[in-house]
């Protein structure tokens, strides 16, 4: 019984604490637009013409081979183990260099003794245009990075309003003109 009584007494307290809610219009007074920076990607790109050099094409009559290399890399190796082998101390390291660069001079001379030089019968080449037997090509490189533009948007309003003689202040994604719908809950006051 108490049970029923108990239950019958909270169920009407529920029912006699239950709110109202209506909606109504309440009048905007501001709206103030707040903003933020956004930094925003985009790629710039550029485009450079850089020189490369092609292939071994015959522009004269040539009979010389490409320049070859073995030559100077073991005469380097040769005169740098004969010139370790001179000298004491700190005069043996300076030895060992002059024995390396003589020698890679010397192997390169004896390698390439047949290969096109710049002085053909004992005249210099002086043809500007004569670039060793190699054709000069350009080619286009593009290069691209990605670089931030800051901007400045509008994130939403400070909405400012008057509803019944009261002042309130919210936050809105958009600007809600000159009047606000507005939620009104009434409640009566249990003492």
């Amino acid at each position: 019984m108490k049970r029923i009584v108990l239950t019958s007494l909270f169920a009407g307290a529920l029912f006699g604490a239950q709110a109202q809610t209506f909606t109504d219009n309440a009048r905007v007074r501001s709206a103030e637009p707040q903003y933020e920076n956004v930094n925003v990607p985009r790629n710039e790109c550029s485009s450079h013409w850089v020189p490369e050099n092609g292939g071994r094409v015959n522009t004269q009559r040539q009979t010389s081979q490409d320049r070859q290399y073995g030559g100077a890399i073991v005469g380097g190796l040769a005169g740098g183990v004969l010139g370790h082998q001179v000298g004491g101390g700190s005069g043996k390291d300076v030895a060992t260099a002059l024995g390396v660069v003589l020698g890679a001079m010397a192997g390169d001379q004896l390698q390439n003794r047949d290969a096109r030089s710049p002085y053909d019968n004992g005249q210099y080449r002086n043809n500007p245009y004569d670039n060793g037997g190699y054709e000069t090509a350009q080619r286009e490189v593009q290069r691209c990075r990605t670089v931030y533009d800051a901007q400045t948007r509008i994130s939403g309003y400070r909405v400012s309003y008057d509803y019944r003689g009261q002042n309130y202040t919210t936050f809105m994604r958009s600007n809600p003109g000159n009047s606000l719908p507005v939620r009104v809950t009434v409640e009566p006051i249990t003492q």
